[in-house]
Order: C-alpha cells, then structure tokens, then sequence
C-alpha cells in the first residue's frame, strides 16, 4: 500500500463512519482486528467492531462527521491528525452539539486496518456536553487505568530515565 493508498483508505473509513453502516465500516478491518476506541473500549473482530460504530455510536451521536489529515504511512503503520463532530442524543445531554480532534495510529496489513488506537481528549467532549465534574473524574480514573495497564506503560514505566525501547529486530 502506499502513501495515496492509505489517504484513499481514511477517507472511505471515515466516510463509512460517517454512514452508520457498521459491516461497511467493519469491512476496513482484518477479521482478527482490534479498534481502540476511547470511549467504548476494545472491540476485536469485524463482527464486535461493526457493532461498537452502528449499535453504540450512532445510537449516540447523530450527524457524526469525522475526517482525517496530513496522513502518514511507512508501509505497515500509519497515522492522522483528525477532527470530528457529533450531536449527542444521549438523554441528558440530547442535542448538544461536539467537536473534538485527535490522533490515530493505524497498523495495516495486506490492505486491511488490523489495528487502530486514537488518542483524544475526552475532556474537551465532556465540558462540550456539560458532564458534572464528578462523572468526568471517574471516566478520567478509567481512562488512567487503561493507559497504566497497557504492556507499552508497563514497560516504559520499568525502565530507567534515559533508557529506551528496542525497535526493529
């Protein structure tokens, strides 16, 4: 895949986001894919990623928009800046309008997304929503437990300052 490939590749992605259509959306993925997502969690496979876009986000957010830029792509692992927008059709926050932007890291292999994770700022979102102070404390408290317990924390926090990780073989 190269470079225009993997733009060409987000921009279907996002668009069929956009769409709600979760096996359009899902079919961008490996069968053994993992989609990280921030706020829903892990979700593995094509049939648990279609779910988490159709049955969870679109149930809600509506008119979601998302779109990435000045993607990157070595081959293997890619990356892109995006923005994206909602409005929010949960109970108490119904009709309030969110826009967030983040970074997302794509590992792909023989065309297909087998990994995605995205590092965005939540908070941003929850203050758009108007969450009280004390939900967003225990997200936040959630959100630090999944960064300290992923295998790439664990590491980085037992090596010493000044120590890096082994890259390449």
């Amino acid at each position: 895949m190269t470079g225009d490939e993997f733009a060409a590749l987000l921009n279907d992605f996002t668009s069929s986001a956009e769409s709600g259509d979760g096996a359009r959306f899902a079919g961008h993925f490996s069968e053994d894919a993992v989609y990280y997502d921030y706020i829903y969690g892990a979700h593995k496979g094509r049939a648990d990623i279609a779910h988490m876009m159709q049955n969870l986000f679109h149930r809600d957010a509506a008119n979601y928009r998302w779109e990435m830029f000045d993607p990157v792509f070595d081959g293997t692992m890619g990356y892109a800046w995006s923005l994206s927008s909602f409005i929010s059709k949960i109970g108490q926050f119904e009709g309030r309008h969110v826009v967030i932007d983040g970074m997302s890291r794509f590992i792909v292999r023989d065309g297909l997304i087998a990994e995605y994770r995205e590092s965005v700022n939540g908070g941003v979102a929850m203050a758009q929503l108007g969450v009280e102070p004390d939900r967003m404390t225990k997200v936040f408290k959630r959100w630090t437990g999944w960064l300290k317990e992923r295998p790439e924390t664990v590491d980085y926090l037992a090596r010493p300052k000044g120590s890096r990780a082994k890259t390449g073989d």
